[in-house]
C-alpha cells in the first residue's frame, strides 16, 4: 500500500488553523506588500524542497509570509481599479467549487449554475433577449471572445472563413483611445493586428462621437479593408464615460458592421435609475462583455461574453474533435451534443476546455443580495463620485476633469503658485499610496494628470469619498 504524503481528508481542520490569518486580513492593517518586499521574498524565497514539511507548517508561513503580502484591493479605501476583492460569499462560493472539483463537461449541479447565472446576468442587466452567454477569466479574455465571433461573421459576408482559412484581407476595428487595451490584444491575438485598430476621436465627456465615426466609415469605404466591428464602452476604465450607445449601434445596423460593447466594469451601471437611460442602445448590441469580479463582489478571474450569432462564436472557438470527448455541432441556431447528460458545452464558445466553477459563485453572490442588493451597491458607489465631485468644484484648490457618469471622478489640486501641477499631484498620490489608508489611482485627462478614485468595493462606504478628498487636501496643503 502506498502513502500519500499530502493532506487530502483534513479541510475543516487546516481551514480552522488559517482562520486567524484570515481574521487579521479583513482588519486590513497589513502595509502595502510592495513597501516591504524585502522583508517577505526573504522569507520565501527557498530552494525546491527534497522533503516537505507539512500541511500545519506550510498554512503557517500562508499566514505569516504570504496573505499578509497580497493585494490592498480588500480595504475599504482602495479605488484604485476596477478590479475589487470577493465578498465572504465570493470567497466561501470558490471555495465550494474547489473543493467539489467539477469538471466542465458533464450535467452536474455547478455546470447547470453556468446556465442559471448567465440567464440571471441577462435579465438584470435587461441585455438583448437570444443572446448565448458564456464565462471567462475577465474582460480581456471576454472581449476576445466577442471580437473572435465579430470576426468570423466579417469574414463569412464575403464568403471567407477566418477560422479555417486565417485572415486574409486587412481588416478594421472601431474604438476610441479611451477603449480598453485588451481590444487592441484582441485585435493582434485574432490575426487582424494591432495596426487594424481606428481610433475614433471622443466629445469633451471622453465619449465616442457618432459624427467621427460616421465619417471614418465613409472614409474607408475608398480602402480595401473589411471593417469588423464596432466598439463602444458602457463605463470606460479611465473615466466611467458611457458612450453613445445607440446612435453608435444604429450606425453599426446602417453599415452592417458587428457592433460590440464592452461593460467589462460598466455594465451593472443600469441598475442606477440616474443613468439607466444611457444603457438604451444594448439592444442593438452583437455581443456584450462584463466581469463579475468588479462590481459583483466576485473573486478575480470571472468576465462573460453575450454573443447574438451563436454560430459566428461556435465557429470560431469550437475544439475541434477529440477522441475521448463527445463533439458538439450547431444545427438551426441551436448548440446540440449527442450525449444527454453531456451539459451545455460552453467549452466550444471559448478559450477554454478546463476551467473553474464560475457560474456557482455568480449565482451564489446574486442569491446572497438580490438584485436589489446589487442595485443599491451600484447607486452608492455613483453617489459616492458625485459627492466628490460636489466637493471638488466648490474648494478653489480643487480642479474636475469631467462630471462623473458612473463610480470613477477624475480631479486634480490646483494652486497659481505651482508651475508643475502634474508633477505636484503625482506627489500627492504617491503620499496617498504611501499613506496606504485612501488608494486611488491616476490618468490622464487632456494631458492633465488627475486622481482617480473608482468606488466598487462591496466594503467601500459613504465616508470612504469625503476622506480621500480630505487627504487629498492634507498632503497638497503640506507641500505647498
Amino acid at each position: 500500500m502506498f502513502e500519500e504524503k499530502a493532506e487530502c481528508n483534513h479541510l475543516p481542520e487546516l481551514l480552522q488553523q488559517l482562520s486567524s490569518a484570515i481574521e487579521q486580513c479583513q482588519r486590513f492593517e497589513q502595509p502595502d506588500a510592495m513597501s516591504t518586499v524585502d522583508s517577505w521574498t526573504t522569507a520565501l524565497n527557498r530552494p525546491v524542497p527534497t522533503q516537505g514539511i507539512g500541511a500545519k507548517q506550510v498554512i503557517s508561513e500562508l499566514g505569516l509570509h504570504v496573505m499578509p503580502n497580497g493585494s490592498q484591493l480588500a480595504k475599504p479605501g482602495c479605488t484604485s481599479y476596477i478590479t475589487t476583492a470577493a465578498t465572504d460569499m465570493g470567497s466561501i462560493a470558490t471555495l465550494a467549487g474547489i473543493v467539489a472539483s467539477p469538471q466542465r463537461v458533464g450535467m452536474t449541479a455547478f455546470n447547470h449554475l453556468e446556465e442559471v447565472a448567465l440567464n440571471w446576468l441577462t435579465e438584470m442587466f435587461d441585455l438583448p433577449k437570444g443572446m448565448q452567454g458564456v464565462f471567462s477569466s475577465g474582460g480581456s479574455t471576454a472581449n476576445l471572445i466577442g471580437l473572435g465571433a465579430a470576426r468570423q461573421s466579417a469574414f463569412e459576408k464575403v464568403g471567407l472563413d477566418p477560422a479555417n482559412d486565417g485572415v486574409q484581407r486587412a481588416c478594421k476595428v472601431y474604438a476610441t483611445e479611451h477603449s480598453h487595451h485588451t481590444i487592441h490584444r484582441a485585435a493582434a491575438v485574432l490575426g487582424m493586428g494591432r495596426k487594424a485598430m481606428v481610433h475614433v476621436p471622443v466629445d469633451n465627456m471622453m465619449r465616442l462621437s457618432p459624427r467621427e465615426l460616421k465619417r471614418l466609415l465613409i472614409e474607408d469605404k475608398k480602402s480595401d479593408a473589411l471593417p469588423v466591428a464596432i466598439v463602444a464602452n458602457a463605463g470606460s476604465t479611465n473615466t466611467g464615460s458611457i458612450d453613445p450607445l445607440q446612435e453608435i449601434g444604429e450606425i453599426a445596423r446602417e453599415h452592417n458592421i458587428w457592433f460590440h460593447v464592452d461593460g467589462a466594469y460598466g455594465l451593472p451601471g443600469t441598475l442606477d435609475p440616474q443613468v439607466h437611460e444611457l444603457y438604451k442602445g444594448l439592444a442593438l448590441a452583437d455581443s456584450i462583455t462584463v466581469d463579475a469580479h468588479k462590481w459583483l463582489g466576485a473573486p478575480v478571474g470571472i468576465g462573460a461574453t453575450f454573443v447574438r450569432d451563436v454560430q459566428a462564436q461556435y465557429k470560431t472557438f469550437n475544439q475541434g474533435e477529440a477522441a475521448y470527448l463527445e463533439t458538439t455541432t450547431v444545427k438551426n441556431e441551436h448548440i446540440e451534443n449527442s450525449m444527454d447528460t453531456i451539459g451545455f458545452p460552453y467549452h466550444d464558445l471559448g478559450v477554454e476546455l478546463s476551467a473553474p466553477a464560475r457560474g456557482a459563485i455568480v449565482w451564489a453572490l446574486i442569491r446572497e443580495i438580490g438584485v436589489e442588493g446589487m442595485k443599491a451597491r451600484v447607486c452608492r458607489h455613483n453617489a459616492m463620485a458625485r459627492r466628490v465631485a460636489e466637493r471638488v468644484e466648490k474648494h478653489p484648490h480643487l480642479e474636475l476633469a469631467l462630471k462623473p457618469t458612473l463610480s470613477v471622478c477624475c480631479f486634480r489640486y490646483v494652486n497659481e503658485k505651482v508651475d508643475d501641477l502634474n508633477g505636484l499631484n503625482k506627489k500627492i498620490h504617491r503620499q496617498l499610496m504611501k499613506n496606504g489608508v485612501n488608494i486611488p489611482s491616476t490618468t490622464m485627462v487632456d494631458n492633465k494628470l488627475v486622481i482617480r478614485p473608482c468606488f466598487l468595493g462591496a466594503r467601500t462606504d459613504w465616508h470612504h469619498a469625503d476622506d480621500l478628498v480630505n487627504e487629498v487636501l492634507e498632503i497638497a496643503q503640506a507641500r505647498i
